[in-house]
């Protein structure tokens, strides 16, 4: 049987503990992407500057919301919601018993950033870890998607809204001003990019991946060579230059 267990991910449910709470409702004042409407979708939460606290896929579970997001930060990424809850009977909190899942080809739902990327659902924690696989995978690709490689960067400077994490008409969110402000001005000065090993600036490193040969780098645009440009964000690079 194929691997695709990520276990290095974990599942956030968000419920309504009262009749007529509005889970999407609490989660679209917050997040970067329009929840309101059909999921999964990819989005953030960020900080009022519009710097990512963390980067995640929002799945649909009735009247519940589930959020797909890196393990180590899912109880700080609950906690951090849980502020923004106030007095809404809403509970926030790591389920353990939904696992995320994926295959590069097969599987239930194409991954909402990047059809390449391959199938992503939800299931119960069964398996071996796939998490070696993804990872070269989406990395081939160009994508970030780690703490490591996204966290304190401006989030259109992580190529969000090329990867479909962005709603420039969904009203207000938080970090809301400064994201719409660099999308105005039509230019983002600096972008993460994957890059062979060799060829990474250590001033520009946010992670390497020895076993791979390759570092994601956050570089100025103008710096960053034409290879190392995956198809999906030549477009926008182009009008940045």
């Amino acid at each position: 049987m194929t691997a695709t267990h990520l276990s290095a991910r974990a599942v956030i449910r968000l419920s309504p503990l009262e009749p007529g709470e509005d889970v999407r409702g609490f989660l679209q004042g917050l997040v970067t992407q329009d929840v309101a409407g059909a999921l999964p979708a990819y989005a953030a939460l960020l900080t009022p500057q519009g710097k990512v606290i963390a980067a995640f896929l929002v799945w649909a579970d009735g009247a519940d919301l589930l959020l797909d997001c890196e393990a180590d930060v899912a109880e700080a990424l609950a906690k951090r919601l849980s502020m923004y809850r106030l007095r809404r009977e809403i509970a926030i909190a790591v389920d353990a018993s939904v696992a995320v899942h994926w295959s590069p080809a097969g599987g239930e739902t194409p991954d909402p950033r990047l059809a390449d990327l391959g199938r992503r659902w939800l299931a119960a924690p069964l398996g071996e870890p796939a998490d070696a696989a993804w990872t070269a995978h989406r990395l081939s690709l160009g994508v970030a998607e780690t703490q490591a490689e996204l966290a304190d960067l401006l989030w259109l400077e992580t190529n969000a809204a090329e990867l479909n994490g962005v709603s420039f008409t969904k009203g207000c969110y938080v970090g809301q001003e400064n994201t719409a402000r660099m999308n105005w001005r039509q230019k983002v000065n600096r972008r993460l990019v994957v890059v062979p090993l060799g060829e990474s600036d250590p001033a520009r490193q946010r992670v390497a991946y020895p076993a791979l040969g390759l570092a994601v780098n956050h570089r100025r645009v103008e710096d960053i060579a034409p290879e190392a440009v995956p198809g999906w964000l030549k477009g926008a690079l182009a009008g940045e230059v």
